[in-house]
């Protein structure tokens, strides 16, 4: 074990996968530039050459549909888009083709692509660089999506989309590309699907996505001063969602807050509050609270960012809400 940043874990994973599976390459553009996706496709062309690490022009749905051919042939290419927001041009090969395949052959087709979108928050970036659209591809039939919080999820549920037969969404956010902690220096799987508790509590839920994570355990610290016992969980895997572990915690709990770094409407903190409602109607002990980005593109100043992306005290807020209803 070796204590490395979330930046990190996604370039040992890329390697490890280059280095053990031929069928692997890398796709996309900004690959071999001085900023190399945020250092995590730092020293892949050295190591593994441009027939295997290719950096391409500026062109999604070419780069897109390019990487979906060859893992029809049998490869499993991990493609890339350092900007998210730009993904919106190659949404006919992911939605109408990868996504379909398999179901529209009858299994005898399978489309093994990793798709690696990369959100890019603040800095006055505004609203064509900063955007974080993970629920709309949650609604794809056929498409998995993940989204890990922490360096040791980051690499094993890379290594897991890779290896998985069917396309598969991964988002990593660039804040949380300096988070460290101890990750195996060997390759290993996080299954996909399965979420984790962070930290255990009795008294209310905090289901908690990406980046809002770390903002959730923090502010579960700052409750606890007050006297109130929260349970953080993880999904890691946003389709398919751990339903059972969200229910179980919210059975004990009776209390939930979702902490979703997405817009709100027709979201995945919607289909949470859908499904726990259908199962707790009448039970919760106060309804169900939900903290997102606001329903607006997101800003260019400084100060405007701070009022627009939510942190801990987003969370804090909501869960002193639940307890006055």
């Amino acid at each position: 074990m070796t204590v490395i940043s979330y930046a990190k874990a996604i370039n040992e994973a890329h390697r490890q996968l280059l280095a053990t599976d031929e069928r692997v390459f890398v796709i996309g553009q900004g690959v071999e530039s001085p900023w190399c996706v945020g250092t995590t496709t730092l020293g892949l062309i050295d190591q593994f050459g441009t027939n295997r690490v290719i950096d391409t022009p500026i062109s999604e749905l070419a780069v897109t549909g390019s990487a979906i051919g060859a893992a029809m042939t049998g490869m499993r290419p991990i493609v890339f888009h350092p900007r998210m927001d730009f993904m919106y041009l190659a949404l006919d090969p992911i939605i109408n083709h990868c996504a379909s395949w398999h179901y529209m052959f009858g299994g005898a087709v399978n489309v093994p692509v990793t798709i690696r979108g990369i959100v890019n928050r603040g800095n006055e970036q505004a609203a064509q660089h900063s955007q974080s659209p993970y629920s709309l591809y949650c609604h794809v039939p056929g498409l998995k999506v993940v989204a890990p919080a922490s360096p040791y999820d980051a690499k094993g549920l890379l290594v897991a989309a890779v290896r998985d037969d069917n396309p598969v969404l991964y988002i990593d956010d660039r804040w949380l590309y300096q988070t460290e902690e101890e990750v195996p220096d060997e390759i290993y799987e996080v299954p996909l699907g399965k979420g984790k508790v962070c930290r255990e509590g009795t008294d209310v839920t905090v289901v908690a996505v990406s980046y809002l994570v770390k903002e959730a355990i923090t502010a579960a610290a700052e409750l606890a001063k007050l006297g109130i016992s929260v349970e953080v969980i993880d999904p890691r895997t946003l389709k398919p969602l751990d339903t059972d572990l969200i229910l179980n915690s919210v059975k004990k709990t009776g209390r939930l807050v979702i902490a979703d770094p997405d817009n709100p409407i027709c979201s995945l903190g919607d289909h949470i509050s859908s499904l726990v409602y259908g199962n707790f109607f009448g039970r919760l002990k106060g309804p169900i609270q939900r903290v997102n980005l606001p329903d607006a593109p997101a800003p260019a100043s400084t100060a405007l960012e701070k009022a627009y992306y939510p942190n801990h005290q987003n969370i804090i807020a909501s869960v002193r809400t639940l307890f006055r209803q």
